[in-house]
């Protein structure tokens, strides 16, 4: 989503400054890029000493720099942002991102609890469960959107994969983690298999940040237990997960719930039909039975039922992955979630405050 919006930050009429916690490739590429990066170096959470040196050190920033809104890009920088804003008397010029679904979990009621103008979700499902968080603050949702690629791409691309061409290949894309539910998604295959229904599954993705390494290790064994060796393919962690999804006869988000869901706009970019729980983001984002599939959860005997009738009928497929590309070019290109977002920060400045520079920041 960040990345989406600040490849277009030249054309936006804004001046965009960034302040990362950590160091990295990243912030390296966008200076490179012309853009202002600062990184302060925040550690843990829990390190309090270093928390408060980061948040003095951000209320500095934001004094010297008057920005118009301070955007925080989760709930743990609004656990450093917020405070910070506060010091520099700012505090009526903050919005912070709400990336998932929010519980009870200490992170989201403590960053809810500190002051902000309003919270930014991606969902319908993120913005409701973030309104039953108290105190309650505005909330708003600015979905995201996804790079088109063009749909010739595949070729030009050396992919070498194994991949039968007799049975429809199914796949998922995402972090190897039980909430994802690869696991789940692989007993459904299991099911459809003793259903009549042979597929091929692709799963690309792997243990990102070293979260949880023992579902990683734990999905191979699982495959040898259905029964399923040579029909699963695990891909791994990929640079550049669209060639792969260029394969699929159909991609699978088996997450219950999921906060959004990009890889769907990734897939209906390229006209691949999509299967998700009808629950969370996908149902902002998929019609069922018109841009897509939607299971009733995320269960393996729902995932197989939601999904059996795609197998059977290549038509189907067809049909609904021309009609989630046509639904993808209509509200999920970059250009929409980028003229969805400055809209969105425009109206949290407030149209008559300026800048000294005459540049809103």
């Amino acid at each position: 989503m960040l990345h989406t919006i600040l490849g277009g930050a030249r054309d936006s009429g804004h001046e965009l400054e960034l302040v990362f916690f950590e160091d990295g490739p990243w912030p390296e590429e966008l200076r490179e890029a012309g853009l202002r990066v600062d990184v302060i170096r925040a550690g843990r959470v829990r390190q309090l000493p270093r928390a408060l040196a980061t948040v003095t050190r951000l209320a500095a920033l934001f004094r010297e720099r008057r920005p118009d809104v301070i955007l925080n890009w989760a709930a743990k920088t609004q656990l450093y942002g917020s405070p910070a804003a506060v010091l520099a008397g700012m505090s009526d010029r903050v919005l912070w991102w709400q990336h998932a679904i929010a519980g009870r979990h200490w992170l989201d009621l403590a960053a809810n609890a500190l002051p902000a103008q309003a919270v930014a979700c991606y969902s319908t499902a993120a913005a409701d469960a973030q309104r039953r968080l108290w105190p309650h603050r505005p909330t708003i949702v600015i979905p995201a959107g996804a790079a088109l690629a063009p749909l010739a791409s595949l070729a030009q691309q050396s992919l070498q994969l194994d991949l039968p061409s007799d049975v429809p290949v199914v796949g998922i894309v995402g972090r190897l983690q039980a909430w994802k539910g690869q696991d789940r998604l692989l007993r459904a295959q299991a099911l459809l298999r003793d259903r009549g229904h042979r597929l091929h599954l692709l799963i690309v993705g792997g243990d990102s940040y070293g979260l949880s390494p023992e579902y990683a290790a734990s999905l191979p064994v699982l495959i040898e237990q259905l029964g399923l060796r040579g029909e699963v393919t695990l891909a791994g962690e990929v640079p550049d997960a669209t060639p792969f999804i260029e394969r699929m006869d159909v991609l699978v988000n088996a997450s219950d719930p999921e906060p959004f869901g990009i890889v769907l706009l990734e897939a209906m970019a390229a006209a691949v039909p999509v299967l998700a729980v009808g629950s969370g983001g996908p149902i902002d984002i998929v019609e069922s039975g018109q841009t897509g599939m939607l299971a009733r959860s995320g269960d393996p005997a729902d995932l197989a039922d939601a999904l059996e009738p795609l197998l059977g009928s290549s038509e189907l497929r067809r049909r609904l992955g021309e009609a989630g590309r046509e639904r993808f070019m209509r509200d999920y290109t970059e250009e929409a979630v980028r003229r969805r977002f400055f809209t969105a920060l425009e109206n949290i400045a407030g149209k008559d405050r300026k800048s000294g520079s005459g540049v809103d920041r």
